[in-house]
């Protein structure tokens, strides 16, 4: 990551402004994006679906709230599960290496030199790293280096299952009542319309955040929510000519 510009003082002294990371947010930001765009898909294409079918507006309503509930509950729970599965895997390799260190200390240090070594340091200096790290603590030492473990990176399962069902219900809400104001006709043309500019806007801002191209990530949430909610109106005007 590049550094910031360095600022001079009224002193002449040289102040490094802080760098900003964002590694940090990739838990909540996926769970965020996920979320909301499964918010945005699914409930458009919901409501496309069954309106092509020519189901009265009681009925598309019905579908759409329950769709809603249904998808925000599901959301979170699946997020849960998700990430305490990555939680238990982290806890088991935190207690391996517990039990690692309690049983052959010496070896794992010289493991901990080998990590350094192989990072450019000299086998003498990458030796009294490891012991210094080692004296401050000695097991966060081998979870980050060795096993790339941080405290602010860990799976967070909670954070996760209540960003991911709140995001999704925060835009597919948006397009129930995009449904219900809208003139008749132009119902669908509106639904689409704000679902492809929520997309693109979801696009942009996760790249935004994660520091990545805004366009690229834009036209490919465009592409994939737009053939999804066109192949669920496709399948709902179909049945719909067929009585089902």
């Amino acid at each position: 990551m590049p550094t910031q510009p360095a600022v001079i003082d009224g002193a002449g002294a040289t102040l490094f402004r802080a760098q900003v990371h964002r590694m940090g947010r990739g838990g909540w930001l996926r769970a965020a994006i996920l979320g909301a765009n499964d918010g945005v898909v699914s409930t458009a294409s919901l409501v496309m679906g069954v309106a092509s079918a020519s189901a009265s507006t009681q009925t598309v309503l019905v579908a759409a709230l329950a769709g809603l509930v249904a998808g925000a509950l599901a959301m979170g729970a699946g997020e849960y599960v998700s990430v305490c599965s990555q939680r238990d895997v982290e806890e088991a390799d935190i207690a391996l290496e517990g039990r690692q260190l309690r049983e052959d200390p010496e070896g794992e240090l010289s493991e901990l030199t080998d990590i350094y070594v192989e990072r450019g340091l000299d086998r003498a200096l990458a030796r009294k790293v490891a012991e210094q790290l080692s004296a401050h603590d000695r097991l966060q030492a081998h979870l980050r280096d060795e096993l790339g473990l941080k405290e602010s990176l860990r799976a967070r399962p909670l954070q996760a299952a209540g960003v991911s069902a709140a995001s999704f219900a925060s835009l597919a809400v948006v397009h129930i009542l995009a449904f219900a104001a809208a003139p008749g006709r132009t119902r669908l043309g509106v639904v689409a319309l704000v679902s492809l500019a929520a997309l693109a806007a979801l696009g942009g801002v996760g790249a935004m955040l994660a520091g990545a191209p805004r366009l690229r990530a834009a036209c490919r949430v465009l592409i994939g929510g737009g053939l999804a909610m066109a192949a669920t109106a496709l399948v709902g005007k179909l049945l719909g000519g067929v009585g089902l």
